[in-house]
């Protein structure tokens, strides 16, 4: 039985409806194994000529790399995710060598990639009981150059993963937000034919 609000309006396995992106966690430690289970799940996705573009950059909560990691963030982003039990931050290769090529040329749908792999990893973490939380909110350059990042990978989004905690502990204008979004419905988003929408 769902836990959530959301009503598909077709068919759809409920873990689809039931992952959602709190920005309240209770602060818990998550261990490593369990975190790596989720890249597990990411490292599954498709892409193109199994490029497999994604990267990953990770910090657990109360290990020696999270307080740098929570310093990526803008301050707004900052405020909740410091009671996240880990960070990360999501990167892409920008080229790739061609099968049968020797040299490496621009990889067009390093984006889409990637994006199908964090999905992976978010409903692996929905899956195993964990929340996941996007957020473009981060300092980019700083980011590049506090996690040594080289030219050629493209920073996509900081992920907060935690388990979820008192909404009571957001700030006021924030807790009304605390409940699972709705969508736009199927019509307004897939077409036959020419677009129409």
């Amino acid at each position: 039985m769902s836990d959530t609000p959301r009503v598909a309006d077709y068919a759809i396995h409920e873990q689809f409806t039931n992952r959602w992106s709190p920005r309240a966690f209770d602060g818990s430690t998550i261990d490593e194994n369990t975190l790596l289970g989720f890249f597990e799940a990411a490292r599954w996705a498709p892409s193109a000529y199994n490029s497999q573009p994604w990267r990953f950059l990770y910090a657990r909560r109360d290990t020696p790399n999270w307080e740098r990691f929570l310093g990526l963030l803008n301050e707004f982003n900052r405020n909740w995710a410091q009671h996240a039990s880990a960070l990360v931050i999501v990167i892409s290769k920008t080229t790739f060598v061609a099968p049968g090529a020797t040299e490496e040329s621009p990889a067009l749908w390093h984006t889409f990639d990637t994006g199908s792999a964090w999905g992976y990893f978010a409903l692996q973490a929905s899956i195993d009981g964990w929340h996941t939380h996007g957020m473009a909110g981060f300092d980019q350059d700083l980011t590049r150059k506090e996690l040594s990042i080289p030219e050629g990978y493209a920073l996509h989004a900081a992920v907060a993963i935690g388990k979820l905690g008192d909404k009571a502990s957001l700030p006021e204008y924030l807790q009304a937000r605390e409940t699972p979004s709705p969508r736009k419905p199927v019509g307004e988003i897939a077409a036959e034919g020419d677009f129409s929408l």
